[in-house]
């Protein structure tokens, strides 16, 4: 157990608190249409260098998205060309600008592993719409739970808006990591709103 009060993050560590939250039946849609301009279709077995452009473009750079930047590419490839591990994007002019990767391995569950869309979407309905089409495909499946986790490295408005989309918070807590700038996964500008802090 934390106890309660301060408590020093180590140098060359990024702290953050985390949030869980769920989903147990399918809630109403709230209808949109596809922005202008873009096209939904899922990517099938990417590979990993298109997939890893997509994740810096989608979170990496913005909000310090690094778990799957640290991996292998034959670990990466394996989750990412599973059968159940479907990937999404809406792309524009023919190029991918989203993200929306769903997690079936888990027996009745469905994660939402990762979701969001680049900078040039935010603002356009992209990721209501995303999410519509995110709630409508996990549930076309029989599971009994549909959940994510979010984190105060992301857009502060991502607590919110997985709220409003119908999922309930359900625990928290601290995590701690390198900070992935630091270790040079990420370059130095990355993540501009959480400091960096070295010896």
């Amino acid at each position: 157990m934390i106890k309660d009060g301060f408590h020093d993050v180590p140098p060359g560590k990024v702290a953050t608190i985390v949030t869980h939250l769920e989903m147990r039946y399918r809630v109403p849609e709230r209808i949109v249409p596809v922005p202008g301009g873009l096209t939904f279709r899922r990517l099938e077995n990417p590979d990993v260098e298109t997939y890893r452009d997509l994740l810096r473009r989608v979170g990496s750079y913005a909000w310090l998205w690094f778990s799957r930047l640290t991996l292998s590419d034959a670990d990466l490839s394996e989750i990412i060309r599973h059968p159940d591990c479907p990937l999404y994007t809406l792309e524009q002019d023919g190029r991918p600008e989203a993200m929306l990767e769903l997690d079936f391995r888990s027996s009745g569950d469905c994660e939402l592993a990762f979701f969001g869309v680049t900078p040039q979407l935010i603002g356009k309905g992209a990721g209501r719409y995303l999410m519509n089409r995110a709630i409508g495909l996990a549930w076309d499946r029989p599971i009994t739970r549909f959940h994510l986790h979010t984190c105060t490295l992301d857009s502060p408005g991502a607590l919110g808006f997985y709220i409003r989309s119908g999922f309930k918070p359900t625990r928290q807590q601290v995590e701690i990591a390198d900070d992935p700038r630091v270790t040079g996964v990420l370059p130095r500008d990355a993540g501009p709103h959480i400091p960096i802090f070295e010896e």
